[in-house]
């Protein structure tokens, strides 16, 4: 019989992998409109590395 491969095996091989598209991730942001008070939200697909600055930004 054939081995089965596993995804945790696959773990280790992000570089052969790099730049697929496994690397970005979808965000939602809620922005509050100041003059309303409601809320909309703002849906980006962005590299899992500007995660953070996406966030911090406003």
């Amino acid at each position: 019989m054939a081995k089965k491969v596993s995804k945790n095996s696959r773990v280790g091989k992000r570089a052969e992998n790099a730049g697929s598209g496994r690397d970005f991730v979808k965000v939602v942001k809620s922005i509050k409109d100041p003059a309303s008070g409601k809320y909309t939200y703002k849906q980006v697909i962005i590299h899992k590395d500007e995660v953070k600055a996406f966030f911090a930004s406003k």
